[in-house]
């Protein structure tokens, strides 16, 4: 299976662009299920979400959709931190999907200033231990985790690895596919250089990907998807809906191939 969806979907400058004018906002996330079949959810990074929201999302999309869902900012950003009161309200907070059959996984993604040090290993180790009996993939921006050993560390866990599309700086993750899981995962940030380190997430997101940029992935989804249960596929470009309209354009690339 391969899933293919945005990185969030309520956005007010998506009004007019992807959701029209005379959609309620509150039905937003019905009509975003009735075009894609997944929505990573990034507001929990930000801050905890009380069950009740999960079980209301669920509700307002059809079976067989699937949502994954951010960590919690103080169990990435933080790490270190005396956290594990929010492990255990981010994991009771995602119950409700659970119970729908709609939970596709847990995503952890680490800044780029989490470099490959005993520390953060012994973190990452921790980190892996609170999420052991729910999917967990994790995305590092810092290209020093791309060792032999941070993959094997990942595959005897089952812990998938986020291959990512972004800006080809020396310290960022490069475009590197690997199956160390049951569970396939890719994000699409963008390639915007000059805005990247902006400090403005909007601009450093302001990105539209061509066709041919889209179809360099296609055959790298199709071999991951043959090593793995299932591949989500999420667009993170999320300025002026560019996300939503790349997310449909690698719908329609992935069913060609």
């Amino acid at each position: 299976m391969i899933y293919v969806g945005t990185s969030g979907f309520k956005f007010d400058d998506w009004k007019g662009v992807f959701y029209p004018p005379e959609v309620k906002q509150k039905d937003w996330l019905n009509y975003y299920g009735e075009r894609f079949n997944c929505l990573e959810v990034n507001s929990t990074y930000y801050r905890l979400l009380h069950p009740a929201t999960f079980f209301h999302m669920a509700n307002k999309v059809p079976d067989g959709f699937v949502f994954t869902v951010k960590a919690y900012r103080s169990l990435t950003h933080e790490a270190g931190s005396d956290n594990d009161a929010d492990f255990a309200t981010f994991i009771e907070s995602v119950q409700p999907l659970i119970e729908a059959d709609k939970f596709g996984c847990l995503l952890a993604q680490f800044p780029n200033s989490f470099h490959n040090t005993p520390g953060n290993r012994n973190y990452l180790t921790e980190l892996c231990d609170h999420f052991a009996d729910h999917p967990l993939v994790i995305e590092f921006r810092n290209r020093q985790w791309v060792k032999d050993e941070v993959f094997d560390f990942l595959t005897e866990r089952k812990v998938g690895w986020c291959a990512v599309d972004e800006p080809q700086f020396r310290s960022l993750m490069p475009p590197i596919v690997r199956a160390t899981s049951p569970i396939g995962y890719l994000r699409f940030h963008g390639r915007n250089y000059k805005k990247w380190w902006s400090g403005d997430s909007k601009q450093r997101y302001d990105y539209l990907y061509s066709q041919e940029e889209l179809q360099e992935w296609v055959p790298k989804i199709r071999d991951l998807a043959e090593q793995t249960d299932r591949v989500y596929v999420f667009m993170n470009n999320c300025f002026q809906a560019q996300a939503a309209k790349n997310a449909a354009d690698m719908l329609t690339l992935l069913q060609d191939a």
